[in-house]
Parts: structure tokens; sequence; C-alpha cells
């Protein structure tokens, strides 16, 4: 006999990262997690490849990602804003100028056993930049 499922409970899912999201120009948009989970789920499983990933350097943040054309370059200007939204949403907001590590999502991985938020980078470079919110594009 077949059973049927028990409407009372919850069917699992997989979570969506709960994001800030932040319009750039050229149709470009950085998104920044809310929690160390929504890190997690942000950098390791909606960012594609060729998406670029951004943190701030040494003290505890968001993680961010820039989310486009997969077949063009985000310029030099986009990568500034995208880190700037990861100076941001990190300790450092009330800072001068930050410094933020960039890397293609392909070099982000997690230590295994690693607590949640926590990752390891390869291939990054580092932009100074201000914390700060972008303008949206008109």
């Amino acid at each position: 006999m077949k059973k049927t499922p028990d409407p009372s409970v919850p069917v699992f899912s997989p979570a969506l990262p709960k994001v800030y999201e932040y319009p750039l120009a050229e149709g470009w948009v950085a998104m920044a997690g809310k929690t160390d989970l929504d890190n997690d789920l942000l950098s390791l499983k909606t960012a594609g490849p060729n998406d670029w990933w951004f943190h701030v350097r040494g003290m505890p943040g968001s993680h961010v990602i820039l989310v486009g054309n997969q077949d063009e370059e985000p310029s030099n200007e986009l990568l500034r804003q995208a880190a700037a939204v990861a100076a941001y949403h990190s300790k450092a907001r009330d800072g001068g100028t930050v410094s933020v590590s960039a890397t293609r999502a392909r070099y982000v991985s997690k230590p295994r056993g690693a607590k949640p938020g926590t990752v390891t980078i390869r291939k990054e470079i580092v932009l100074k930049v201000r914390p700060g919110i972008p303008k949206p594009p008109p």
C-alpha cells in the first residue's frame, strides 16, 4: 500500500540564499549574502564559475558575487562597484579605504568541515575601495 505524504510535514527543497541585490550598469547585478549560510549558498551554489566573487580582507563580511552576461568581461569600474558593496556589507563599513579580495567564483572552495561562511580562495586580486552602495543605473 502506497503511503500518501502528510501535508503538515514540509517537503525538503534546496534553500535559496537571502541576498541584497544591487543593479549595476550594462545589466550586471551585485548580490551580497545576509548570513553565513546565505554566503555559502551564494558563493558555492548560486554563483556560476565565471561570476566574480568579492570579500573584504581580514574581517567578517558578506560574500558578494557579480553576475552578468557570461560572454562579457565586467569593466574595472563594475569590479570596483562590487568590491565597494563587499566593503559596505562588512565590519569595515565605517572605515576609509578598504582592501577587498576578488576572484572568479570557480576559485572559491569550502574546506572540509569548515563552519558556514568560511571559504578558501585562489588567484585573487586585491581592490582598494571606499565602502558604499552604487547608485542604480538610469
